[in-house]
């Protein structure tokens, strides 16, 4: 093929490829460019996710009607004019690139009323093609409606995500800007309804709640760090979140430099590091961090999509980053309250465990505290004989079990068997990972159990996670969730799985829905098997769970029952097992 100049049209949709990515992409660039018009109020309104229609709305100062066409070519801008402005940026937009990009993957209406003038120009547009202009009457500001987003890059349409996911993106990034921005007032609507609306009043702390929901919010830690001459200059504030509340991975520490919001590995470090010690291996905190620095401090000029920056002196950034978060978990606790609590130790179990028996408790635990309490069988002293037993006719074969009777417990993690070829090491998590795995995916032969609770509990999850968790309420419920839809980012329930023993049931919705973001790239059954998986993980017993040698000897037999016993969902194993031969020769009794 010859080398030829590209067509217009080709060149302008590879050039929004790389501006806009997903309808949240068009979200962003709309939005920013009505904070930088001085809007005081923002509606952002998608339907179907985002694919059928996008509109931002604001009441900035809009577009002079002379102005309206040239506004909607590439490189158009009235935030910068010569190089040297590219030195000091201080608006969100300025490559004068997004409303060309969004316009050639679209069909786009622009409607806008400059203050000074009296009526309103209203300019349509089909790819990159202008199709009529007028005037029209119209409140003072800007509508943008983005209709059938890439009809004509089908390519890029068919990577979408479902409608929830997408709009579950343009929530999260409408309640980013909120943050940023407290004294503008966002409003979300999703498919007609509102699903978010901050105050506008300038309290940061308000939009806090208004995002994470109440129980979140009020534990938040409010931090402000004032310059000092190791950090001249640079202004460090926002909000972390105590030791004792945690995530299971780095999504919830975001980053906003002259309210720009960024993604920086070193500075989520950073973040990270100043909690060093002070949280449990591979829990994350939640932080909103707000850094205030010159703009010819920062280059915001690094790539299209305005995520990522460069920093003059980046090693002093990350000084005032960690040094004003650790500094506020200091001040706001003491140290050895922040410290993550020691499981049990064996000495400490066995003298528990001897005092309940001297007390006439075979069980090693209270009565309901253990997870398996609420959903294991009911034993008398005739069924107690038949426990362990492996059915008729089965033998030591892969996938199945032989008659194995528990005799103890080790370090509250693993359980110690006998059986017919010496002795098993079962640990329990990874067993009960997989009883619950096929308790699940069986379940339209044998539903899940549900324990139903006395009172319905309303969980307010915030709208980053409520997307989520409405694209897989479905299979929620098959795995034991009695849970609908209650309001824009709550949701009632009615019960839980009955194997959830005493978990808090927001935290463990909660966590599931984190590690279902995780998996955001799955789709159709990978995306399903993920889910049974995540909910396995956090419904299972934990290691250092004490169990009594009745939940001991149900597990087993739950576990026989399994059609492959010998490892968990994950592939890591549920069982070891110790010939009596090996035993014999580890004890050298034989030469």
């Amino acid at each position: 093929m010859p080398i030829q100049i590209l067509a217009a049209d080709v060149a302008d949709k590879i050039a929004a490829g790389e501006v806009v990515e997903r309808p949240a992409s068009v979200v962003k660039e709309l939005v920013e460019n009505s904070l930088d018009a001085g809007a005081t109020e923002i509606q952002v309104e998608i339907r179907d996710g985002g694919r059928r229609l996008i509109r931002v709305s604001d009441n900035g100062f809009g577009i002079l009607a002379a102005e309206a066409p040239l506004a909607v070519q590439r490189h158009a801008t009235s935030k910068l004019s010569s190089t040297a402005d590219l030195d000091h940026i201080s608006t969100l937009g300025f490559r004068g690139e997004a409303l060309a990009a969004i316009a050639a993957v679209s069909k786009t209406t622009l409607v806008t009323r400059f203050h000074t003038d009296a009526t309103g120009t209203e300019l349509r547009l089909e790819g990159s093609d202008i199709l009529g202009i007028k005037p029209v009457g119209a409140p003072m500001g800007t509508s943008i409606s983005v209709e059938q987003l890439f009809w004509n890059v089908p390519a890029r349409l068919k990577f979408l995500k479902t409608d929830a996911t997408e709009a579950g993106h343009v929530s999260q990034l409408v309640t980013r800007y909120a943050l940023a921005y407290p004294e503008v007032r966002f409003t979300a609507l999703n498919d007609g309804r509102i699903s978010f609306q901050s105050p506008g009043k300038g309290d940061r702390a308000a939009v806090l709640l208004k995002v994470f929901g109440a129980d979140i919010a009020r534990q938040m830690l409010a931090f402000e760090s004032s310059n000092d001459q190791v950090t001249p200059n640079i202004g460090i504030s926002g909000f972390v979140s105590p030791p004792a509340l945690h995530r299971a991975n780095r999504t919830y520490v975001e980053l906003f430099v002259n309210r720009r919001y960024i993604q920086d590995r070193n500075l989520t470090f950073a973040v990270i590091q100043a909690y060093h010690t002070l949280l449990p291996e591979k829990r994350f905190p939640i932080a909103l961090i707000f850094i205030d620095i010159p703009p010819k401090e920062v280059d915001v000029n690094v790539h299209p999509s305005k995520a990522e920056v460069r920093f003059r002196q980046p090693s002093l950034i990350f000084r005032a980053v960690q040094r004003g978060v650790h500094r506020t978990l200091v001040d706001s606790a003491p140290i050895a309250s922040l410290q993550p609590a020691s499981p049990m130790s064996t000495t400490d179990w066995a003298e528990r465990r001897q005092r309940l028996l001297q007390a006439g408790q075979d069980d090693g635990a209270e009565p309901g505290q253990l997870a398996m309490g609420l959903y294991r069988s009911s034993l008398g002293d005739d069924d107690a004989s038949q426990v362990g037993q492996s059915p008729a006719g089965t033998s030591d074969e892969a996938g199945v079990l032989p008659a194995l009777r528990p005799v103890g417990q080790i370090a509250a993690m693993y359980l110690v068997a006998e059986g017919p070829g010496g002795l098993y090491l079962i640990d329990q998590h990874a067993a009960h990972e997989r009883i619950l795995y096929e308790q699940i995916v069986g379940a339209d032969k044998e539903p899940v159990a549900t324990q139903a609770l006395l009172e319905p509990i309303v969980i307010e999850i915030g709208t980053r996670l409520a997307g989520l968790v409405s694209d897989n309420l479905e299979s929620l419920r098959q795995s034991g969730f009695d849970l609908e839809a209650f309001g824009s980012d709550s949701f009632l329930l009615r019960g839980v799985p009955a194997a959830m023993g005493r978990q808090d049931p927001r935290r463990l919705l909660e966590e599931v829905a984190e590690s279902m973001g995780e998996n955001d790239d799955l789709v159709g059954v990978d995306r399903e098997e993920a889910l049974v998986r995540i909910i396995c993980k956090r419904l299972a017993i934990k290691a250092g769970q004490v169990l009594s040698l009745a939940e001991q000897r149900e597990l087993i037999r739950q576990l026989e029952q399994t059609s492959n016993p010998r490892t968990c969902p994950h592939g890591r194993p549920t069982i070891l097992h110790f010939s009596a031969a090996q035993l014999e020769r580890q004890f050298g009794r034989v030469q």
